[in-house]
């Protein structure tokens, strides 16, 4: 169960984060999503164990930045929103460009970090692609998805948008990174979305407290 826990614990440590850098401001709500995106770029090809299934264990940064970007939209608009979207993918870029740099470095005959560094950066070179194109689609579709819902809604609901926005993005998020990224790699594609969409929806339900207090904790702070 030490995963399971880990995966709770990862879950309430991200939502904590966003309210918290929601009340600092736009700006910095912005930032960590860059900051997420960078992360769930780095930790996509670590695989674990969860209730019995073989995973990502970056699902839960994506959750992350979906559930930042409704907040952005919702407190600040559709254009930051989409201008994040843009910032978020530049700065994860700029971490692609530069690690490809320090990779090009010859090593100290000291050096005992560069062949774990290549791996990461050189090995997965597919699965970051793979995740800029989804990353790029998804958003800007959660986007589209949230701003009709709420204004559909009159700004009511916030917490019942946030679940549909959330649960249709990450379908298509799934579908589309693990055909771009995955698919002649792993066995069963199938079983992959699956799992893979499963995990992200026990996420969102597990958000399910932090969905019903955000609005309300950033509106006193604001």
């Amino acid at each position: 169960m030490l995963n399971e826990l880990l995966f709770l614990g990862q879950v309430f440590i991200i939502c904590i984060s966003t309210l918290i850098f929601a009340v600092l401001g736009k700006e910095a709500l912005t930032g960590f999503v860059g900051l997420l995106f960078v992360m769930a770029n780095i930790f996509v090809i670590k695989q674990i164990n969860l209730f019995n299934w073989t995973v990502t264990s970056a699902d839960i940064f994506i959750i992350g930045i979906s559930f930042s970007i409704n907040i952005l939209q919702e407190f600040w608009g559709k254009s930051y929103a989409q201008k994040t979207v843009v910032t978020s993918f530049a700065i994860s870029l700029f971490y692609l460009i530069i690690g490809k740099c320090i990779l090009e470095y010859q090593p100290a005959l000291v050096d005992n970090a560069h062949i774990h560094l290549a791996f990461v950066m050189e090995n997965t070179s597919r699965i970051i692609l793979a995740s800029f194109i989804s990353y790029l689609i998804t958003q800007f579709i959660d986007i589209q998805i949230y701003s009709y819902l709420k204004e559909k809604t009159q700004g009511k609901y916030f917490t019942l948008r946030n679940y549909f926005s959330l649960s249709l993005s990450q379908l298509i998020d799934t579908i589309l990174f693990s055909f771009l990224g995955l698919y002649g790699i792993v066995a069963n594609i199938t079983d992959i979305i699956i799992l893979s969409y499963g995990i992200k929806i026990l996420t969102i339900l597990c958000m399910s407290p932090f969905l019903l207090i955000s609005k309300r904790v950033i509106q006193r702070y604001q």
